[in-house]
């Protein structure tokens, strides 16, 4: 027996708190395929679009909550582990050219939000921790990068279901345009930088 049987007071309580949990299970996927997924999920089970965000953003905070102890531990070993020491200025020399991109020479909160949006929250929040951002405010610039990711990809999932009617196409022409598009942008800044 539950301990608080809201079900019984609630009607479809248990069945909705089943159907959120799944979506909550696919938009923890770390790979990008969660989110078509659990959008399609939530759509064909009749979430509401607030309720689906919510979802997302609750899997954002899960994994603030897992990585953040990590990535502290890493660069407290950066100073001491010789192969760490010099992948964190590699991964200093990327950001700088990275942070170039967005805002100039410094890691604001546009350019931190932007890399969230076109990396992954990770690499968000790393990118905040270096340019000296606690973890309230390199994980609220990492979440907003990805919520903003969340609703342009769950935005093109349901607007390509509504015409492909097939779940399975959707997610794979989602899944390869999240793949191939960042890939043929990057070729095509390459070539445009070769011919100037």
């Amino acid at each position: 027996m539950p301990l608080f049987p809201l079900s019984t007071h609630i009607p479809g309580l248990d069945q909705s708190a089943s159907i959120m949990l799944h979506v909550l299970k696919l938009f923890l996927v770390p790979v990008g395929g969660g989110i078509p997924a659990g959008v399609l999920l939530a759509s064909a089970k009749g979430l509401a679009w607030p309720v689906t965000a919510g979802l997302y953003l609750v899997s954002d905070i899960v994994l603030a909550i897992a990585f953040e102890p990590i990535l502290r531990l890493l660069a407290a070993l950066a100073g001491k582990v010789p192969f760490l020491t010099r992948h964190s200025s590699a991964l200093k020399a990327a950001t700088a050219r990275s942070v170039a991109h967005f805002s100039g020479t410094s890691a604001g909160p546009l350019s931190l939000v932007m890399i969230a949006f076109g990396v992954d929250p990770m690499t968000g929040r790393a990118t905040a921790l270096a340019a000296g951002h606690g973890f309230i405010a390199g994980w609220a610039f990492a979440i907003v990068g990805d919520m903003l990711y969340f609703a342009v990809i769950a935005l093109t999932t349901l607007r390509l279901n509504s015409y492909f009617k097939d779940p399975n196409t959707t997610m794979l022409l989602v899944l390869g345009a999240m793949f191939v598009i960042p890939v043929s942008v990057r070729y095509v800044r390459s070539a445009q930088r070769v011919t100037s």
